[in-house]
């Protein structure tokens, strides 16, 4: 029987098609709800998670895309809230809604791996997520301030 590996844990894909997008079976068969729908078509970034490391958008990878990649979702970034970019979220204010921000997280966690300084160009070309409250400044400030915090 097939298996999936979310946030460290191994589980079984009992009766779930492979062609099932990861966003769902994250929310409906483990109950995993941080990560949002928001446009089915990648196209806002509400549902972004980690497929080893890199951010991807888990409402158009399926289950057979994932097979024996690790699966990160915000429940498994930090069980305390304690990363450096969640940190930053919450020390900034960052969020209005705060329906877009989970994907925005796992969008600065996956960038900050790969350029752990980046400039404000290149965050705003790589945190293409969209906000409909328009906190684009505090996603930056936020994202500057945790690059700070992880260079430490």
């Amino acid at each position: 029987m097939p298996t999936i590996k979310v946030n460290g844990k191994s589980y079984e894909l009992k009766d779930v098609p492979l062609d099932t997008p990861l966003l769902w079976f994250l929310r409906d068969h483990l109950g995993m709800t941080g990560t949002k729908y928001g446009c089915g078509v990648s196209e806002c970034g509400a549902c972004t998670v980690h497929l080893n490391g890199a951010a991807v958008q888990s409402c158009v990878t399926t289950l057979e895309e994932v097979g024996e990649s690790e699966v990160t979702t915000i429940e498994g970034l930090s069980d305390d809230g304690s990363h450096p970019v969640q940190k930053a979220w919450k020390d900034l204010n960052v969020p209005q809604c705060g329906y877009c921000q989970v994907g925005q997280i796992m969008m600065a966690a996956a960038m900050l791996k790969s350029n752990g300084n980046p400039t404000d160009e290149q965050i705003e070309t790589e945190m293409w997520n969209i906000c409909r409250c328009g906190t684009y400044p505090r996603i930056r400030d936020a994202v500057k301030a945790a690059a700070k915090e992880m260079s430490r």
